[in-house]
């Protein structure tokens, strides 16, 4: 009982720290210039190093010293963790436009007709070679840890479940399998709460007073302290490690009588057993059916957090805890009452795939609605609106910058990237050094000649339509996932009782090369198509700052509905 604690536990923190990444990824984009694309393909890079180990390790099963090996995989994860957070202390601090001069720079971003000099240093400041060399060793470092995570979490799993299998009494085991199934089902549910906790917090927390940020979490260039939620979970694993290397190889059996180890896979029946598994029509279409699902639920996981902040103007804090407390916690109430559906009823195989496809036709009619519940970008001067800029070359005079970043908000509803662009003279400032507004904009019209214009976007304006929209989502999660434990039962119910562990091994390598890896990236893919205007760093193509929002919701809730239908 106290390994199947130290399991659950160990479980837990691995998940929170590959769950971490993708809660905190639309922050990591933003502070170091990654487009989705880069962010989708980091997400998924811990399935490469886990997929070319996991088969060895089934394979290898009890020969080995159990324990001691998933203590030493979860040392690595540890490790992973920390290594996940070097890139914020190997960086100076997080750089952003502003308009006040502070302690890091004597520049503002306000309409200056005087000084065109004072623009040249702005925009190429950024751009020595240590810069984008430091950009390189961002990217090794957050690569190199999430190989080094998946192959860390290559043990703990099957080990842990073949070892509690093994030792513990026959009446026992499903229960003990079943509290580790419902920790791996809580963890990302936690590790989106941690991120949302985190990024309340300003990423540079450590280098500089909270006094002297005068951004708050609302504004646009705001980035939180991704970095802090890699090194709590990373603690707990190393917490969790401890213990695993004081348990004993073998363990006398809790009552019952002796199995024989449950790995009995030769090498050279293995082409025949693949070959048999694949040919088997029940086994290939239901895995093909949660290759789609799995695909969906991988990109959806990566990337759902960063389209409801861009289509409902949220922070990445709220995202993150709606996520969190409603989608995660939905998915999870559709698996136990599809299982609780199973056992009620007593089902059929044919009973089974029919609650498949019901749950997935329900699913398809509850999502798809999703596709209109959303409102199109914000008018931003230059970017998606051009009226204001044709008539009057409002802001020729003030020499700005073309990678100006530090949005406001005109008095006529349009959004201009920065005070510059909207050519803003004044500053009024609070004496928490935070901007209350900018006066003198002679691209506003409107008040006479005092435009006045707030800082940070306008938003979307989409509000009324966010709790349509997560309801909407929640349930077609529940429904989609009230297929899971009946799928599974065809798989397991379908196949030769003796291929049954070679059978799970083969699905999950499946899912892994079909799904969990190429998920991320396709997301991220179709969601860089859709970006308005990037932001440029040294000539490289960084993070985007507008997307066209209604192409957005299109291509990444039209590649759900798509995978949706696909797994129907």
């Amino acid at each position: 009982q106290f390994f199947v604690f130290c399991h659950g536990l160990l479980q837990l923190s691995q998940l929170l720290v590959s769950g971490y990444l993708k809660s905190s990824i639309s922050t990591i984009e933003r502070r170091y210039g990654l487009s989705s694309q880069t962010s989708g393909l980091l997400a998924s890079f811990n399935e490469v190093g886990n997929t070319l180990l996991i088969v060895f390790v089934s394979y290898f099963g009890s020969r080995v010293h159990r324990p001691r090996l998933i203590g030493c995989g979860a040392i690595l994860v540890s490790l992973a963790g920390f290594l996940m957070s070097l890139p914020h202390f190997i960086t100076g601090p997080y750089e952003y436009d502003q308009s006040v001069a502070s302690t890091f720079s004597n520049t503002t971003d306000l309409c200056q007709p005087e000084t065109p000099a004072a623009w040249a240093n702005l925009s190429d400041a950024s751009c020595t070679p240590h810069a984008s060399r430091e950009n390189h060793e961002v990217l090794l470092a957050m690569f190199i840890a999430q190989a080094l995570l998946g192959i860390g979490g290559v043990p703990i799993q099957p080990f842990g479940i073949s070892y509690i299998d093994d030792f513990a009494s026959e009446r026992n085991s499903p229960l003990y399998l079943g509290i580790l199934f419902s920790v791996t089902v809580i963890g990302p549910g936690v590790a989106f709460m941690l991120g949302s906790a985190m990024l309340r917090f300003y990423v540079d927390i450590d280098k500089v007073g909270a006094a002297e940020v005068p951004l708050t979490n609302k504004d646009p260039r705001w980035v939180g302290a991704w970095w802090l939620g890699f090194l709590v979970a990373a603690s707990l694993v190393a917490l969790s490690a401890l213990p695993y290397f004081f348990f004993p190889q073998e363990m006398p059996k809790e009552v019952g009588e002796d199995l024989s180890p449950k790995f009995p896979l030769v090498l050279s029946g293995f082409p025949v057993v693949l070959l048999r598994n694949l040919r088997h029509p029940v086994y290939l279409l239901v895995v093909l059916a949660q290759v789609n699902l799995s695909a969906m639920v991988a990109g959806l996981a990566t990337f759902m957090g960063k389209f409801l902040e861009r289509q409902f103007s949220l922070t990445a804090s709220l995202a993150n805890m709606i996520i969190g407390a409603v989608n995660i916690p939905g998915a999870m109430v559709g698996i136990v009452v599809g299982g609780a559906i199973l056992k009620r009823f007593q089902m059929s195989l044919r009973q089974c795939s029919a609650m498949c496809v019901l749950g997935m036709l329900l699913c398809l009619l509850a999502a798809f609605p999703l596709l209109f519940l959303g409102c199109p970008t914000q008018q931003v001067a230059g970017v998606t609106y051009w009226d204001s800029l044709e008539d009057t070359e409002c802001n020729a005079q003030c020499h700005c910058p073309e990678q100006g970043f530090n949005p406001i908000c005109g008095s006529d509803g349009v959004e201009y990237t920065s005070p510059c662009s909207a050519g803003c003279r004044e500053v009024t400032i609070e004496p928490s050094n935070a901007v209350l507004n900018y006066s003198k904009c002679s691209c506003i019209a409107g008040l006479g000649p005092e435009g006045l214009a707030r800082p940070g976007t306008c938003g979307t304006g989409c509000s009324h339509l966010f709790l349509p929209f997560v309801v909407l989502s929640c349930l077609a999660g529940i429904l989609a996932s009230m297929s899971h434990t009946p799928s599974f039962m065809l798989i397991l119910r379908s196949i030769q009782p003796e291929d049954k562990s070679f059978a799970v091994g083969i699905q999950f390598m499946l899912l892994r090369v079909l799904a969990w890896m190429p998920g991320p990236v396709l997301y991220g893919s179709a969601i860089d198509t859709t970006c308005i205007l990037w932001e440029r760093r040294c000539a490289r193509r960084a993070a985007c700052r507008y997307y066209d929002n209604t192409l957005f919701r299109h291509r990444f809730l039209g590649l759900q509905f798509f995978f949706e239908v696909g797994a129907f």
